[in-house]
């Protein structure tokens, strides 16, 4: 069923080209790669960019199963026998918690993906499918990973005001979207990031970003798919960060040697 659904979404363009899960030569390497190269390219005129990484809280168990069959059939073309089969695979479903000797009392399980199911996440792409479209009606760039979402915009030296208003207009309008569909974001685990050369860095603005009721102030690096990110765009952290973990790795290597004795 996985593979079918892949397939009529794939011949049908029905998902985001920038969400970068579940397609062939796309890995986090390659979206992080997309970003970095339009922030670089951006940096390369002279102009400063904004980038925003957006959290969700539980993201794949708040999916709600009216709205997600209701966009199956609306915007992804699914309907007839393979809606009423998804319908029947996400319903009459239970949980319960077990521990050594005792288990809870089965409740119904009314929203979410199934745990561990090879079909959740693809049902969770094309629930969340129509953000990509939402961010690009404020003349922004989004990358998607599965629920990890990437926000970001350019502008020239001077417009860094209208940029940061854009964003701020744009989360607040992705943070409306997300309550509508029963989806919550994380504020304390989202990040705003401004990039340019060194020498521009103290022209950019330091004000936080308003997300929901919080507010998200600028920091100096991100962790981007696993990809650190410095504001200068020196790549200082990543380089650091991965020599640390050679060394450690060439300290367990030593010692495991150091055991042995050549005779």
């Amino acid at each position: 069923m996985a593979r079918q659904l892949l397939d009529h979404v794939r011949v049908h363009k029905l998902l985001p080209s920038l969400q970068s899960v579940y397609r062939a030569q796309h890995s986090t390497e390659t979206a992080v790669f997309k970003v970095l190269s339009d922030i670089l390219t951006a940096a390369d005129r002279g102009d400063p960019s904004m980038l925003t990484l957006l959290d969700m809280s539980a993201a794949f168990d708040t999916v709600d199963h009216p709205i997600l069959l209701r966009r199956l059939m609306t915007f992804h073309v699914v309907n007839g026998v393979v809606h009423t089969w998804i319908s029947s695979y996400l319903s009459n479903r239970t949980q319960y918690v077990r521990s050594p000797g005792s288990r809870s009392t089965p409740l119904p399980v009314l929203c979410g993906d199934p745990r561990g199911s090879v079909l959740g996440p693809i049902l969770f792409l094309l629930y969340t499918a129509d953000m990509v479209q939402l961010v690009e009606f404020f003349e922004l760039y989004p990358h998607l990973y599965a629920d990890d979402t990437q926000i970001y915009g350019f502008c020239r030296p001077g417009n860094t005001d209208s940029l940061r208003k854009r964003v701020a207009d744009c989360v607040a309008a992705v943070v409306d979207w997300m309550r509508s569909s029963r989806l919550q974001l994380n504020a304390s685990k989202t990040e705003v990031l401004w990039c340019s050369s060194a020498r521009r860095q103290s022209q950019l603005p330091s004000d936080p970003l308003a997300v929901g009721s919080d507010l998200v102030s600028p920091v100096s690096c991100v962790r981007d798919l696993g990809i650190f990110i410095d504001a200068d765009l020196t790549m200082r952290t990543q380089v650091t960060q991965t020599c640390s973990k050679c060394f450690a790795a060439l300290r367990q290597l030593r010692s495991s040697f150091s055991r042995y004795t050549v005779s």
